[in-house]
């Protein structure tokens, strides 16, 4: 494993205007990072992708890298890209648990971090290192949001997580889990206990509904129910999966995993919204697929559909007019997610927009002063390391804000 890391390594040209590091969301300093590792220096490298993305050990694994660093690569435009997240993986795995904590000079000002998912993670590290005292309010039973629950075991083992609550913990952040902001306790009771700022970070946790006839059947799930608790639900042999983002792939890839022998996952186009490795993978696994299928409703039996018709330019022109009743076991949903509204709704002065998103300004501040925002549930269902960026600019807001507020 390592020898393949060095080889390359040994392939990055260090341009002088790295693509790669243009492509990242959060502009990691690849080239950098990769000349550290090669001079073995890498508790060094391990520190620079740490300081830049809190994440790195799990975007390594997670990323859209072909979208991203390798997409970018300009070894790609006549051969294989560099395989950044290869080398990324490796550093950050060593390093997360070889870090030395070094925990600054308290501050005087304490901040509530309310979601503990990557958005949540990033800011309550980010602050904890500036010094501020941190408490993270989780809702559910262990941090990670869609990281815990939303990602299978076979991509991103759980341990990941746990090592990173050790680390926080060691940095001295207060972590609060089962424990829900804007039901038993309410941001105004943070505010009056003594937290000059709060960040929200409650993802996006929300399946999105067909608002078809069916969904409330007995034999129907939603994508990200069935993937926080694959081992509860008996999906029988025949499983449909609604949908072909890279939540679906998951889907897929757990049914199979858990006994289902026909897992098929239906679109309305011919396009695929998940990732082409995504796809390549869940193929490999077993899974079929069918497009120009248009979701009708939901029976007893299974999905209805009608079927697409394309023009040459695999454009949809219309539907054939017979349905077509699948047979299946198990549907399953998995159309995206978005955030639940519940906090907005309890909280004086905290707006959402019309798309269900909580509103922020160019600071990341919410239309409730003191209370700022980053995420999904700013931006919608969008990947980890987009997550990071917006709450990496979230907290260095929430800084200036505290300092003012100092002065």
């Amino acid at each position: 494993m390592a020898l393949h890391i060095v080889a390359e390594a040994n392939r990055c040209l260090n341009c002088k205007k790295p693509r790669c590091q243009q492509g990242c969301p959060v502009h990691t300093p690849i080239p950098t990072v990769i000349q550290l590792f090669k001079e073995n220096r890498l508790m060094d490298a391990g520190r620079m992708l740490f300081e830049n993305n809190p994440m790195s050990a799990v975007c390594a694994i997670v990323c859209n890298h072909e979208k991203q660093c390798a997409g970018s690569c300009i070894r790609g435009i006549k051969e294989t890209p560099v395989h950044f997240s290869s080398i990324e993986a490796y550093i950050s795995d060593m390093y997360l648990d070889r870090m030395m904590i070094e925990r600054p000079e308290k501050k005087t000002k304490k901040a509530a971090v309310i979601g503990c998912g990557p958005a949540g993670m990033t800011v309550a590290i980010k602050l904890a290192q500036a010094g501020y005292p941190v408490t993270v309010f989780e809702w559910k039973g262990k941090i990670g949001g869609l990281l815990q629950y939303g990602i299978p075991e076979f991509r991103l083992p759980k341990s990941f997580i746990d090592r990173y609550q050790t680390r926080m913990e060691e940095m001295g952040i207060t972590i609060r889990t089962n424990t829900t902001i804007g039901s038993v306790l309410m941001i105004d009771e943070l505010f009056r206990d003594g937290y000059a700022s709060i960040f929200i970070g409650t993802g996006a946790e929300k399946p999105r509904t067909l608002g078809l006839q069916g969904e409330s059947l007995g034999n129907v799930l939603f994508g990200l129910n069935y993937l926080a608790n694959p081992k509860g639900h008996k999906l029988g042999d025949r499983v449909a999966i609604i949908g072909m983002g890279n939540a679906a792939m998951d889907v897929a890839r757990t049914a199979l995993r858990n006994g289902s022998r026909h897992v098929t996952l239906y679109a309305r186009s011919k396009n695929v919204t998940a990732s082409s490795s995504e796809l390549s993978y869940a193929e490999l696994d077993g899974a079929d697929f069918v497009f120009g299928m248009q979701i009708e409703k939901i029976t007893d039996e299974g999905p209805v559909f009608k079927k697409a018709i394309f023009n040459e330019n695999d454009e949809i022109v219309g539907y054939e007019d017979e349905p077509v009743q699948v047979k299946a076991d198990s549907t399953i949903i998995s159309i995206s997610q978005m955030p639940r509204r519940k906090l907005a709704r309890t909280t004086d002065g905290l707006k959402m927009t019309e798309r269900g998103l909580l509103e922020v300004d160019e600071n990341y501040m919410t239309t409730r002063p003191g209370v700022f925002g980053a995420g999904d549930v700013v931006t919608g269902a969008k990947t980890v390391v987009h997550a990071v960026d917006g709450a990496k600019k979230a907290a260095e807001a929430m800084i200036r804000y505290m300092e003012s507020e100092e002065a």
